[in-house]
């Protein structure tokens, strides 16, 4: 894992970077349905990189794209608390 890490942490830097960024802009989501689709393509990507169907380099490329949207998504629910705009705000 630190070998996979060590190789991808500009690509983690510039998804989180982007992610605060974007979230920063246009703040928390009004619907649910967009974060917790995300949160679950997230977990299912996990899972497919986790459970050793895919190998080789499609593997590489499947562990490091789960870790980027992972970091894209923590950079946008940061950025969204910077926007000033919390989840619940605005329902009435």
């Amino acid at each position: 894992m630190i070998v996979l890490l060590a190789g991808l942490w500009p690509g983690l830097a510039v998804a989180l970077l982007l992610g605060l960024g974007v979230g920063a802009l246009s703040g928390w989501p009004r619907d649910r349905a967009i974060p917790l689709g995300l949160g679950v393509l997230a977990l299912l990507l996990a899972g497919l990189a986790t459970s050793g169907l895919v190998t080789g380099l499609a593997d590489f490329g499947l562990d490091g794209g789960a870790l980027m949207l992972a970091a894209y998504l923590v950079g946008c629910a940061l950025g969204s608390l910077a926007h000033g705009q919390r989840p619940d705000r605005d329902r009435l």
